[in-house]
Formats: C-alpha cells, structure tokens, sequence
C-alpha cells in the first residue's frame, strides 16, 4: 500500500493506465485529503470502507475508483441509491466509462430501478449495476444469478439506515449482500452520520472520518440584517420586505445562486412566487431567453394550474421544487439551475436528499416540520447538515454558506448550539418492529437465508439492528411474524420452515405480507355480482403498501356520503362506533376515489384541485395502484378455484386502466406508443374507435384532432406495428412496466401540506 506523504497526484494510484488517462482527461490531477486517506486505508486492495465526508469532498470518486479497479480485474459492481432521481443521475455519469478500455467493448452500465417482479437477468451483461435498495432487495428475492457475481458493493446514502420506512430494507438487503457474497467488498457513502465508527465496524471496514471540503462552508444565522457567522457578520441591505429575499438578492448581486428551503410545498411555491418579483429585475436579455425556453419545456409538459405558476416564476428567475411537480417539470428546474439559467430554487427538503444540485448559498428559512402527532418540531441535526451541505459550487464559488433565519437574539444562540454547532445524531436500526420485520422474514426463509427459527437467529444477528442491541428481545417480535404468516397460509413446518406457493409468490410479487393477506382474504369474500372498480380500488387502498391521503376536516361529511350511498361496494363497512378503523377506512376510500378518477380519465387539473395534490403525487398513486393490482391479479390466478373467473377479469383490465389512466373502451388506442389518454379520447370520440379505423382513415382527419406532428408519429408507430417498415429493437406498442416502489419518506409523500 503506498503512502503519500503529502502529495495528492493521481498519477501514484494503483489502477489501471486507461483509467488513470480517463481522470486526467476529465481534469483530475490530484486527490483531496479524505480521498487520500481513503486510498491509504485499502480503497484499492479490497477493504471494506465507510466515507463520513463532506458533500463535494469526492465520495463517488472513491466509489469509481474502487469499481473500474475491480472490473479490471474481471469483477462487477453493483451501487446502489435510495432515489430513481439520484439512479438516473448517477447513471448518467458512469457511462461516460464506456470510453474506458479495460475490458473489450469498454465499461457497460446498466439501471434498474422498476418491476419488482422481475429478475433483469439481462442485466448481468454489465460491468456495474445502478438501483435502487428497493429493487435490489427484490432481485435478492427473485434470485437473480448474476448478483452471486458483484464483486464491488457501494451504498450511497447509507445514514438511511436510520429511516422508519427506508432502513429496514436497505439493512436487510446488505445483510444478505454479505452473506452471499462473504469476500465482496463494501463501500458505504454519507455526508453526515453521528455514529460512524458503529456503522463501519458492523461492515468489518476501516472509517474515513473528514470534515475537510473543496469550497470553504461559512454556517451562519441572520438576524436584524446582519448574517452572523463564529467571529465575522456580513450587512444585508434591505430591498424588500421579506428579510430572506434580500439574503437571495445579495447573493444574486455577487454572482452566486441561492437554495431556499421551506417547511412546506404551499411555502415554497408562496417564496418562489414572492422572491422572484425582486429576482426578475437583475436579469440580463440573453438570461431572460434563455428562461423563455424553459418556460415552453414546462407549459408543453405540464396539464394543471400548477404548470401556470411554476412557469411564471421561471420566468422571473425563479423555481419551486417538489415532489407534487411531475417528472419532467422537476428535470427542467434542475437542469436550468446547472445551467444558471435558473437563479432561485424555494425547495422542500427532497431536494437535499442526494441530487447534486450545490449553490453560493443555502438559506434554511424554516427549520421546523409539521409533525402530524405533535404539530411544528425542529428537524433533526442531520436534516440540517443535509441542506447546509448543498452550499458552495466545487470550482466554481469561492466559498459558500449556510444561512438560518432567526426572529430574536435568544433564537439565533439557540440555532448556533442546536445546529451549527452541534454533531449529526446517531444512526440507529429502525428493524424491531413487526412492520418491518414481517416482509424481511418472509423473504429471508424464501429465499433459504434461514430455514428454522434458529437460523433467524443467526441472520439476525449479522445485522445492524443486532450490533446495536441484544437480540433476545426481538425473537419474540419474530415469533409474532412467523405466527402471523403461518396463520395466513404464507409459511408451514415447525422444525423446517417452509414457504408456500401463496409465501413463496407474495414475497416474489414485493408486498407486505399483510398486503397479501388483506386481498387474498378480500377476493375470496368479493361476490362477483356487486363488484365494481370502487371494489378492487378500495382493496388495494387497504393495504398497508398505499399510502393514504389526508382525511381533512371537509372530507368527512362527504367522504361518509358516499360510503352510504356505495356501500353495496365495499366488502367490509367498519362500523361507525369504532372510531380510528372507520376514520382509516374513510381514508382509504378518498384514495380509492382518486384512483377511480384517474381511470375514468378526470383531468390531471381536475384531481389535483379536488384533492389538493400534485401532479406528481397523481402519477404516484397510480404507480403504487397499477403495482398492487398487478399483485391482486397474479393472487387471484394462484386463488381461481376459490372465486368467480369475472372478478380475475376485472383486476386484469383494472390494471391496465391504471397503467394509461384511460377508461376500458380507450385500452386499445392508448396501446400505442405517443398516445396518452387524452389524445385517444379525441379519437375515439371523433369515431376512429380501434387501430383498424385508424389505418384506414386520412392522415389530415387525424391531424386536425391531435395535430399533424404527433398523427405522422401516429402512422409511423402503425407501420412500424404492422411490419410494414423495420421496427429494430421497438415493438411498437407501449410495453407495460412496472413503477418502482413509492420512495417513502424522502420522496413524493414525505413534503405534502399537513
């Protein structure tokens, strides 16, 4: 291992020549001292690492470094991400390694991010492997044969051990990484963990631990115009009446851009609207265009009220970012504030949550949440560092800073102590509970991790929850979960356990066990004559895998009228005198209602005002709903005898409606790749009813209804389907994929307005 006594030259590592050139190429000639730290500790010999390193302190060069060595060596790399945002992202960057020849043809990538019930065993043909811990965890399941094959594991993100939703199954997944592959080696990444010796120990790797940045971080509190830093203070002047647009105006005035974080989507979406009236007067002509052609991107993908708003900020110079936004409007903010096209992002906290998007200043204008039990608390410490992180544009700013807003003198010392000074909490194993253990376990026997509830034991005790705690106590959640899946069909044996078709199924298909047992139950109890959409849509909204909307003081009266009206409906009423269950099934139902407005083709404007929503939020609703009725459907076909072959029709066409969002009559149309739902309902009113009446129409009657771009699209895609013309590679159709799992927690449901 060589030693480097100072120096930072890229050209001393131990790695290949192709790759050493590829770094020099992309203006990489010397490392930073973690960087440095990491190699001297085996980043290049094998060792297990973890990276507690400031953001931009180089944490995914370590991890690339450590991959493109281990491919040369004829190993595979898997990384894995907690966001389909940051996969892509990431994606992205490592492709640019197909120009390096260490192997024939180059590096070759690949992402997985989706359909949980696949294998992707195409996926093996590449070098490295970017997903999500959600599908990884669930090509573990499907036993996948090339994950036996990784040879590099790297984690980004890994304080998320410490997520309620998220941890358990990045925790689990890792413990069985490491069971199947014992010589495999780890490298674990994050900007901020309290207890990082405790994590690198449970990995068996060494710890680089390094406050050090590229781009000075100065962490400030403003108060009464003045920003006031550990012995300096900096003079705001006064342009507008709100204090933190003229902290954004003085950083726009030093050629800087600013990250505005807010407790809330209406706060954030209230800033940007505000800041940007001030922001628009200091841009330049050449700016302002630019800014225009954002603004088509955004009216052009975008179907609600919401698009309106967002584009006038951008126009201004400014932009609110959150997950209510739909994909491509979140693609074009960022994108246009790496430009510095976009001066002002006013975001929620998903923002901070691993996408790089670093500015001259970040300003913390809240650091409270809204919690549902206890109403507005400070976030914690790492939340802080998250956001605070953001600040400083590696080559780019001289410095960056950090900025809190305080209302008193007393408020400032206290966020001094409470944040600026004060450490990152500790991670702590979020496995313990019967939530997050019963789908773990299941999968675990499944898969032959364990097959007695000794070998439990023993897999338990790889863990991280047990590295932290005794594991006596929790055998009895574990029992709790074995009886729980006993009960409901999904395991038998005593002293082997064994799953069954219906276990082995449920744990492949990527629900909760509780999931699988609500719609089992609820299909055999359904009766095939009072079956409806709200039937199969309230089932899914059941369980415990969707995620229900907010019952708010409006929606009770109007949610228990339609109950009485529709009662027919439902399989099960709780009655009205136990309180909490029929508060949850009204819930359930207003999510069922959304689904049901999506697929009988309700405008996105119409639902997103009606349940005060994003659009963003409407697409992933539909995603989890087209998930579990996709489930729903492989359970009713393993459950045929016991129930009506009309209801196993139903689900397979529901699932196709939440796919396109499209009523029955539409499916044929919307089958076609380029025609949405609204574009095949002009058709089909117009009279062209299937692709038949299509192929024989005009093309320019079929261009005055959806336009003569998109209707020479249209015929293309019929030729193409017909075998009139090579398709290549397409098929032609709009092949059916599944969504990725929700991302709780940091993701779509984690900012909405309580």
């Amino acid at each position: 291992m060589k030693h480097f006594a100072g120096t930072f030259d890229i050209t001393n590592l131990d790695i290949p020549e192709q790759v050493l050139r590829f770094y020099l190429d992309s203006g990489i000639e010397e490392l930073y001292p973690p960087q440095v730290e990491a190699i001297e500790k085996g980043l290049l010999d094998g060792n297990n690492l973890l990276a507690a390193i400031p953001t931009a302190s180089g944490k995914t060069l370590l991890a690339e470094l450590a991959m493109l060595k281990a491919i040369s060596s004829g190993g595979k790399a898997l990384y894995i991400v907690p966001l389909r945002a940051l996969a892509s992202e990431k994606f992205e960057r490592f492709r640019s390694f197909s120009s390096i020849n260490i192997k024939s043809g180059g590096v070759r990538v690949g992402i997985s991010t989706g359909d949980f019930e696949s294998k992707d065993e195409r996926l093996g043909f590449n070098d490295i492997i970017v997903a999500t811990s959600e599908k990884t965890d669930s090509l573990l399941r499907n036993e996948t044969s090339w994950m036996q094959d990784i040879t590099t594991i790297v984690v980004d993100e890994v304080h998320l051990l410490d997520s309620a939703n998220r941890g358990p199954t990045l925790e689990v997944t890792l413990t069985k990484l490491m069971k199947l592959n014992p010589g495999c080696q780890i490298i674990a990444l994050s900007a901020t963990v309290g207890n990082a010796y405790e994590i690198a120990d449970w990995l068996k790797g060494k710890l680089v631990l390094s406050e050090w940045r590229p781009t000075r971080l100065q962490e400030g509190v403003y108060l009464n115009g003045n920003i006031n830093f550990h012995g300096s203070q900096k003079r705001i002047e006064a342009r507008a009446k709100d204090e933190a647009v003229n902290v954004v105006l003085d950083t726009l005035e030093e050629g800087g851009q600013c990250l505005v974080f807010e407790s809330s989507r209406k706060n954030s979406v209230s800033f940007a609207k505000r800041a940007g009236t001030k922001v628009a007067e200091t841009l330049d002509e050449p700016t302002r265009k630019a800014l225009d052609e954002l603004v088509e991107g955004i009216i052009e993908n975008g179907e609600t009220e919401a698009a309106n708003e967002l584009a006038k900020c951008v126009r201004n110079g400014t932009a609110f970012h959150h997950a209510g936004l739909n994909s491509a409007h979140r693609r074009i903010v960022e994108d246009g504030f790496r430009a510095n096209k976009i001066k002002v992002i006013s975001s929620t906290p998903t923002l901070a949550a691993g996408l790089n998007l670093p500015a001259r200043r970040v300003i913390i204008r809240s650091y409270r949440r809204y919690d549902p039990n206890y109403g507005m608390q400070p976030i914690p410490v790492l939340d802080y560092k998250q956001m605070a992180g953001r600040a400083g544009r590696p080559h780019l700013d001289p410095y960056g800073e950090s900025v809190l807003i305080a209302k008193s003198y007393n408020e400032m010392t206290g966020l001094f102590d409470n944040y600026i000074d004060a450490d990152a909490e500790d991670i702590w194993s979020k496995l313990g509970s019967e939530n997050a253990l019963r789908t773990h376990i299941l999968s675990t026997i499944v898969n032959g991790f364990a097959t007695t509830r000794e070998g439990l034991l023993e897999f338990i005790e790889a863990t991280f929850f047990a590295h932290q705690n005794d594991t006596w106590g929790i055998m009895d959640v574990v029992d709790e979960c074995l009886y729980f899946l006993r009960n409901h069909g999904m395991l038998e044996g005593e002293g082997t356990l064994l799953p069954t078709v219906l276990g082995r199924l449920v744990s492949t298909l990527y629900i909760d066990p509780l999931s699988g047992a609500y719609i089992v139950d609820g299909l055999k109890k359904a009766k095939a004559e009072n079956i409806t959409d709200m039937t199969l849509l309230h089932l899914i909204c059941k369980t415990p895998d969707m995620r229900q909307l907010y019952m708010r003081s409006s929606d009770y009266e109007v949610i228990n009228d339609i109950i009485m009206a529709r009662s027919d409906e439902f399989v099960e009423i709780p009655p009205r005198s136990k309180e909490v269950d029929y508060e949850w099934f009204m819930a359930e139902v207003k999510t069922a209602l959304l689904v049901e407005d999506w697929i009988n083709e309700k405008s996105l404007d119409q639902i997103t005002k009606k349940f005060n929503v994003g659009e963003g939020d409407v697409h992933a609703f539909a995603d989890i709903a087209e998930w579990l009725m996709h489930a729903t459907s492989r359970l009713s076909g393993l459950i045929a005898p016991e129930m009506s072959q009309d209801i196993s029709n139903h689900v397979a066409l529901l699932e196709k409606r939440i796919h396109y969002g499209a009523s029955s009559d539409l499916i044929e149309l919307v089958s076609i790749r380029g025609i949405g739902r609204v574009r095949a309902r002009k058709l089909y009113d117009s009279g062209l009813k299937t692709v038949q009446a299509i192929r024989n129409s005009d093309i320019s009657t079929v261009s005055e209804l959806i336009g003569p771009k998109t209707a020479r699209k249209l015929f293309e895609e019929l030729a193409i389907s017909s075998g009139l013309r090579p398709s290549g590679s397409e098929d032609g159709i709009k092949s059916r994929t599944m969504s990725s799992l929700i991302e709780r927690e940091q993701s779509t449901f984690s900012d909405f307005e309580k």
